[in-house]
C-alpha cells in the first residue's frame, strides 16, 4: 500500500506527532504507516482523511498486485 501522509503533512506543516493528536491516533501509528509496516483500519484511515479533508482513497492506495 502506498501512502501520501509524508506528503500531506509537509504540506500542513505538521509533524507525526500532531498528526496523531489531530486524528486521535498514537504518533507510532502513524509512524508504522507511514513505513509500510502497519495497514490502517478503515476508522483509522478515516480519522487521517478528516485531518488532510481528502478522501481515503486519495491517501492511501492499493499496489495492483495487492488486489490480486
Amino acid at each position: 500500500m502506498k501512502t501520501r501522509l509524508k506528503e500531506l503533512r509537509a504540506r500542513l506543516g505538521i509533524n507525526q506527532t500532531e498528526l496523531a493528536k489531530r486524528a486521535k491516533i498514537s504518533r507510532q501509528t502513524v509512524s508504522l504507516i507511514e513505513r509500510g509496516e502497519f495497514m490502517p483500519s478503515l476508522l483509522i484511515a478515516t480519522k487521517i482523511a478528516r485531518v488532510f479533508k481528502e478522501p481515503v482513497e486519495e491517501i492511501f492506495q492499493f499496489e495492483e498486485e495487492e488486489l490480486k
